[in-house]
């Protein structure tokens, strides 16, 4: 009897180291396809356009919060159901000090979504030895569609700016082609259209956000 409790520990501690070199082996593979993925994303398709290297930390970390909290939470048998829950918990996050374009909010849900397939995405019937190119085949198709709208394949891009202007006679009605034509003189941009966001009259002051297109 004691030597077969000791044969049934040493086959189930053999088990369980087999286990965790297993999830130890998924969690450094995945996340490494998960931060060549991100990292392609932010530095060769994001920074290029917008230019705005102050975000790289907001990317990046929401990118290894989500992957770490959904590959762990994976690894105890939750539902995909829950893990997309609490992926869109994150992904509808706002910053209430400062406003985020839709542009920058799109690459921060693009790099939310990228996190959680890297740490959970997996197809049955797949074997374990071809994960690996199952995962970086979705990340490359999602940087692909990505690559393929910022071009110029589907027209030309358009850019937004949030700017401060002083001359409030331009903003009455019947006065916007001058209007347009003073902020493409003033900017340099190719503006073509323009929406009015705040005016204050008690500092002869008027927020204007305007739509440009890329120089090509």
């Amino acid at each position: 009897m004691l030597l077969l409790q000791i044969t049934n520990d040493t086959v189930f501690g053999i088990h369980h180291s087999e286990e965790i070199q297993s999830a130890s082996f998924s969690l450094l593979f995945r996340l490494l396809i998960n931060f060549f993925s991100v990292g392609v994303l932010v530095k060769y398709i994001y920074y290029p356009i917008y230019k705005h290297r102050e975000l790289f930390f907001t990317f990046f970390i929401f990118n290894c919060i989500i992957f770490f909290i959904s590959f762990l939470l994976n690894q105890i048998d939750l539902s995909m159901g829950a893990a997309f829950g609490l992926f869109a918990v994150f992904s509808m996050l706002r910053y209430k000090t400062e406003e985020i374009a839709i542009k920058d909010m799109t690459y921060l849900f693009l790099s939310i979504a990228i996190g959680l397939i890297s740490a959970v995405a997996k197809i049955k019937g797949i074997p374990d030895s071809f994960e690996w190119l199952f995962l970086l085949a979705i990340n490359a198709i999602i940087l692909s569609i990505t690559v393929l709208l910022e071009s110029n394949v589907f027209g030309e891009r358009e850019f937004v700016k949030l700017i401060s202007y002083e001359n409030l006679e331009l903003i009455k009605d019947g006065k916007q082609n001058e209007l347009l034509a003073d902020l493409k003189l003033r900017t340099g941009f190719d503006v073509h259209r323009y929406t009015i966001q705040h005016i204050d009259f008690l500092k002869n002051n008027v927020r204007i956000k305007i739509y440009y297109r890329a120089k090509p």
